[in-house]
């Protein structure tokens, strides 16, 4: 799995947790959820850690939460 692959994995996993969906949460993070839809349908190749950041905050839970998955430490190279 590539990294990008595995954080959108990761955001619909959050979301499906929280019965709510990436709009939702992504304002709830003070960010515009076209961060996040941008990742999703691959417009963003590499997305930044203050994107995830703000998407936690708006999930209430923390980055280490967001990246305490296997399939992160089991990364293909891009």
């Amino acid at each position: 799995m590539k990294l990008n692959d595995a954080i959108i994995k990761r955001i619909d996993e959050i979301c499906n947790e929280r019965g709510s969906n990436v709009c939702d949460i992504a304002l709830n993070g003070g960010m515009s959820p076209s961060a996040i839809y941008d990742l999703i349908k691959g417009r963003t190749k590499c997305s930044k850690v203050i994107t995830i950041k703000r998407f936690c905050e708006g999930a209430g839970i923390t980055l280490s939460e967001f990246f305490d998955r296997d399939y992160f430490n089991e990364l293909e190279e891009d």
